[in-house]
Parts: C-alpha cells; sequence; structure tokens
C-alpha cells in the first residue's frame, strides 16, 4: 500500500525538465511584458548620444584612405565630414548611419605622402570628433599571388625554419646526463611562460584598438579558457584511451605534441601580428629582423625535442616522421597567421588568436612541471629555478633583436 501510494504521488508531480524549464518561461514572459509595454523609463533617453567608433583595419591607396570602422557605443553613428590634418576632405560611406556594433568602410580623397603622418578625424552629426592616427602613410599590397607568397616566405622566417633548427638539438640532448634534462625541461618552462605573458599583453594591447562592446581585452582571456579547458579535456582523453589500450611511453611524445600545439597557437598569433604590420608598412623587413627571428623562436624547437630526450624506445631516424609534425604543428601556423594578418586584419580575431596561445602554453606548462620535480619531489629545487631563470632572459634577449 505504502509503494503504491508513492507511486501515485510521484505520478502526479510535474515532470523534471519541464519544473526545470518553468524559470525560464517566466523570465520570457516578463521580457515580452516589458517590450509590450513601449520599455517604460528607457524609451527616452536623455542626453546627448553616446557616439564611438573603433578604426579596426587601415588601407591605403594612391590618393585614398579607407578606413574600416564599427560602431562601438550604444547609439547610432553619422559621420558627417572627414578631416585629414586639420583640413576638411572629401569623402564617401555605403552607410547615411552606423548602427550599434555595425561596420562600414569610410573612403577618403587625399593625396598623401609615403612615410607622412597623418591625423584623421571623423566629426559626427552632433559635432563629436572620431580620431584616428596614421604614423607612417605606406601603400597596402594587393592581395594577389606574390603577396600571399610574400607572406608565406615571411611565415617561414618567423616559425617553421627557426623552429626545425632548433629541433636539430636532439642527438646530442639524448647524450647528456639526466639532472641536465631536468635542466632543459625547467629551461623549457622559462621559454613557455614568458611566450605565455607576452601573447597576454600582446592581445590585450591589439584589443585596446578594437571594438570593446565586443569584449575588448576580455576576448584575450576567454580565448585563454578556452584553450587551456579544452587542452585539458582532450589530455584526459588521450590518458583514458591509453590506460585502456595498455600503453606505455606515449607519454614524452605526448608532451612534445602539446608543447608544439602551444607554439604553434602562439605563432599563429604572433603572425598574425607580423602580417597586420606589413600591411600597414610598419614592418621594417631586414637581415636585423630574420636574425632576431630565428634566435627568437629556434629555442622553441628546442623545448619540444627537451620532453623526448629520454625516450630510447625509437632512434632519431625512426623519429623523423613524428619530429618533423611537431616541426609543423609548431611553426606552420605562422604562415596561416601572416595571411590573416595581411589581408583580413581584425582586433577582436587577433585578442582571441593570443589568448588561445596563452591558454595552450598555461597548460603546457602544468605538464611539463612534474618531470622538473627531484628525488625529494621538489618543484623548484635549484637547478630547476635556475633553468626557469635562463629561460626567461634567453627569450628575453632574444626578442629584443625582434622589433616590428
Amino acid at each position: 500500500m505504502e509503494a503504491s501510494g508513492a507511486t501515485v504521488e510521484r505520478s502526479g508531480r510535474l515532470p523534471a525538465w519541464l519544473v526545470g524549464l518553468l524559470p525560464l518561461v517566466l523570465l520570457g514572459a516578463a521580457i515580452g511584458l516589458f517590450a509590450a509595454l513601449g520599455e517604460p523609463g528607457l524609451a527616452e533617453r536623455n542626453g546627448i548620444p553616446v557616439e564611438r567608433l573603433s578604426v579596426e583595419r587601415t588601407v591605403l591607396r594612391p590618393g585614398e584612405i579607407e578606413l574600416a570602422v564599427r560602431n562601438d557605443g550604444p547609439d547610432a553613428v553619422a559621420v558627417r565630414q572627414v578631416t585629414v590634418n586639420d583640413a576638411f576632405v572629401a569623402f564617401s560611406q555605403s552607410a547615411d548611419e552606423i548602427g550599434r556594433l555595425d561596420g562600414d568602410k569610410i573612403k577618403i580623397d587625399y593625396p598623401w605622402i609615403e612615410g607622412e603622418s597623418y591625423a584623421v578625424g571623423l566629426v559626427t552629426a552632433t559635432g563629436g570628433t572620431i580620431a584616428h592616427q596614421i604614423d607612417a602613410a605606406a601603400e597596402t599590397p594587393e592581395a594577389d599571388v606574390g603577396f600571399y607568397g610574400l607572406m608565406a616566405l615571411v611565415g617561414l622566417y618567423d616559425g617553421l625554419i627557426p623552429v626545425a633548427i632548433g629541433m636539430l638539438w636532439l642527438p646530442w640532448v639524448r647524450t647528456i646526463d639526466r639532472r641536465w634534462i631536468q635542466f632543459l625541461l625547467a629551461l623549457t618552462l622559462g621559454l613557455l611562460a614568458f611566450l605565455g605573458v607576452d601573447a597576454l599583453l600582446e592581445g590585450t594591447d591589439i584589443a585596446a584598438g578594437g571594438a570593446q562592446s565586443l569584449g575588448g581585452a576580455s576576448l584575450v582571456f576567454l580565448g585563454a579558457g578556452i584553450a587551456y579547458l579544452g587542452l585539458a579535456g582532450i589530455d584526459a582523453w588521450l590518458r583514458g584511451r591509453r590506460t585502456k589500450a595498455g600503453e606505455a611511453g606515449a607519454g614524452p611524445w605526448r608532451l612534445a605534441f602539446l608543447v608544439a600545439l602551444g607554439i604553434g597557437l602562439h605563432n599563429l598569433g604572433e603572425g598574425l601580428a607580423i602580417g597586420s604590420a606589413y600591411a600597414v608598412g610598419s614592418l621594417a623587413l631586414g637581415a636585423a629582423l630574420i636574425v632576431g627571428f630565428a634566435l627568437h623562436n629556434t629555442t622553441e624547437g628546442l623545448a619540444i625535442v627537451a620532453p623526448v630526450a629520454e625516450d630510447e624506445s625509437s632512434s632519431v631516424r625512426r623519429s623523423l616522421p613524428r619530429l618533423a609534425g611537431l616541426g609543423l604543428i609548431a611553426g606552420a601556423p605562422a604562415i596561416l597567421g601572416t595571411w590573416i594578418g595581411a589581408s583580413a586584419f581584425n582586433p577582436s580575431l587577433a585578442a582571441i588568436l593570443f589568448g588561445l596561445g596563452a591558454g595552450a602554453i598555461a597548460q603546457v606548462i602544468v605538464q611539463i612541471a612534474p618531470s622538473v620535480r627531484d628525488a625529494s619531489g621538489r618543484l623548484l629545487h635549484p637547478l630547476a629555478a635556475t633553468g626557469v631563470v635562463t629561460g626567461l632572459l634567453l627569450m628575453y634577449a632574444t626578442g629584443l633583436l625582434v622589433s616590428l
């Protein structure tokens, strides 16, 4: 009888999914009622409109300056006049008014001179002025086959070639004492920590120039969180597969893969910055820059091979396909980044990419750290601390040679 009564009582209740959906239904009804009443208290705004335009991209052609703008404020913006160095100039645009989060291209007729700086002002219908500075004018290259070929070459110098050169240290690394391998792993932690902080700083700096309504600097940390949690989930899945398959000895190569992936995401963001800098004429393609990139990123190749230094299950010759794949993962994204940056640069996209790189690097640091512990279980023993500091100083010193 008691069981029968309980069954009747449960059958009289609402389904669990319906109970969970009820608050959402009530919230929707409240919002609908608010809208039906004409949004009381918000239908009319007092004071002058809040006008914000962010310039996402600048394209210079002979006799023309093109600005890709986005409405970053709550109110529509209407550009009525344009000034260049305080002189009114002719311009054209496709939309008479730019709504919230909408974008438009403003084409300015102006005989600019290469190498000169220009202060552009967009005067709105309310009399407000949005300022934009062009530090050194240079014609934006056309996106043809030759252009993408040049960007691919820059990406090779920036990422793939230095990483591949750094990976040539593997035979030497396999001959040194175990304590020095710990030192190299700690050095790798220093290298990656520097790259991670650099990615966060670069991302937040670029995001400051984009539309803040789309997230601004928070996009960097959003990307970092997505990359970190995504890689953590993938790593847990791979651990489960290896456990079920009874595989052993795959740990070092898995760790090397994660290192290469983290570096690859960082190089993607770096390539994006290089491509966009070249597109606006602020990248000096000289021998010093190539040497700087080579020294700066060669250490990334060392970071990839350090985790597999003690893997004696396969010779260097048999490991070549794996090493080649890791080199592509780490270095090739720089080429893709230069293509995107030079042809379709967007500050919000750049912020997310740099965030992805920083998050991936943080996950790799967590993975490498246990391998640095000494026999007593200490993480920051003297040898490890020295390795981390050496890695930080090495990246800082080589970074001084790279100037965009």
